[in-house]
């Protein structure tokens, strides 16, 4: 009685171990998360099967109550509260797809990993486990999805220990020979250190800045800059005037995110800019829900907001080439991911404003994902982050 007692307490110990550490902000400790789903096989009630869940997924998404804090110049609670509101979604579903029954326990599992990848319970998809494939299986495309998704079926199973082992076998050999995701030829990611600035400071100067900063890059040889995600604040007809007119003389291209705003509300965007001009290049599939996307505001028929453009525009052209755009949020879901990688893009551009999750893992998570993804599908890979 007493053994019964104590196991579901150590199984959401182990849960929480495994939620912290694979989702620690190093790439190659992700597949510490396929910890989750042999944990969740073994326990013996839906109750500690819901417990164990929460406390996955609430040690990996730890860094939101104090982000949530950061941006919105609060105190914890209202962080906390969107914490455990957006751990619903995860804990529900595999509280109701849990079961003692060995022969459907895998059919139930991937049923709740598929719904843990797409809209609607996707929007909160946060910490999957599937993202260990670029780790375990590097340069092995869609395969590698479809062994990660085998080897996520076999965890729950009465076989893990030896399908463990297995996927332990190539976790070390990837360990061994790992390297960084390349950049594609004549490109460069910037990152900056500008805090809540910026995207909000829409002054002159901050322009000036952030064209010197582009300047300096290209006189290293580097033809195409990539500006993290808000770089130019509002899009206006001055802003673009101005760039223009900066980047007369040269061959210089630059991708910078913008806010283009009308009555309704507002797009998170990628822009392409150049001595022509600027051209919108990408609107973001999935702003992060509550501060951003607040899809409640049409019920209520007050405007504002960012838009959702869900399964839009996953792939973008960019001059001979084609893109795979991920701003922000997007980094930390799966199905933006696999959407693009189903155009088979030349490269990832993932870009980023985490100046509101510093002293968390937060960014260090979206490079870690996105470096994961871009691993899995052998694509170069652009990264700009402001923090």
């Amino acid at each position: 009685m007493r053994c019964d007692r104590l196991q579901p307490t150590l199984l959401i110990f182990a849960s929480i171990i495994v939620g912290a550490v694979g989702w620690s902000g190093h790439v190659l400790l992700l597949p510490v998360a396929l910890g989750f789903p042999i944990i969740w096989s073994i326990t013996r009630t839906r109750l500690a099967a819901a417990l164990v869940s929460a406390g996955y997924f609430l040690a990996a998404s730890r860094g939101l109550p104090q982000g949530v804090a950061a941006f919105f110049s609060s105190d914890f609670r209202p962080g906390v509260l969107l914490w455990l509101c957006a751990s619903t979604g995860f804990v529900t579903v595999h509280a109701v797809l849990w079961t003692r029954y060995d022969g459907v326990r895998s059919f139930r599992y991937l049923l709740a990993a598929i719904l843990m990848a797409i809209p609607p319970f996707g929007i909160t998809g946060w910490a999957h486990p599937v993202t260990a494939a670029g780790v375990l299986f590097p340069q092995w495309g869609w395969w590698g999805l479809a062994a990660m998704t085998a080897g996520l079926a076999s965890l729950v199973t009465r076989i893990w220990p030896a399908v463990a082992i297995a996927l332990g076998g190539f976790w070390v050999w990837s360990a061994a020979v790992w390297t960084e995701p390349k950049l594609p030829e004549g490109w460069q990611g910037v990152d900056l250190e500008l805090a809540a600035s910026l995207g909000r400071d829409a002054s002159m100067q901050r322009h000036r800045d952030l064209i010197a900063t582009v300047k300096d890059q290209a006189s290293r040889g580097i033809h195409s800059i990539v500006l993290p995600e808000s770089a130019l604040g509002f899009w206006t007809p001055t802003v673009e005037r101005l760039w223009a007119r900066a980047l007369q003389g040269t061959s210089i291209s630059v991708v910078a995110g913008a806010a283009i705003v009308d009555a309704g509300g507002y797009d998170n965007v990628l822009l392409a800019l150049s001595a022509e001009g600027g051209r919108l290049l990408y609107r973001e599939r999935m702003p992060v829900p509550g501060s951003m996307w607040q899809p409640w505001r049409l019920l209520i028929g007050k405007s504002g907001g960012a838009r959702a453009h869900f399964f839009a525009n996953p792939v973008v052209a960019i001059g001979a080439n084609r893109a795979a755009p991920l701003i922000c949020y997007e980094q930390l879901i799966v199905w933006p991911a696999l959407q693009s990688m189903f155009q088979d893009p030349d490269f990832i551009v993932a870009v980023g404003n985490g100046w509101w999750s510093k002293g968390t893992s937060i960014v260090a998570i979206q490079r870690a994902s996105t470096t994961a993804w871009a691993k899995l599908f052998a694509k170069p890979l652009v990264l700009s982050f402001n923090t």
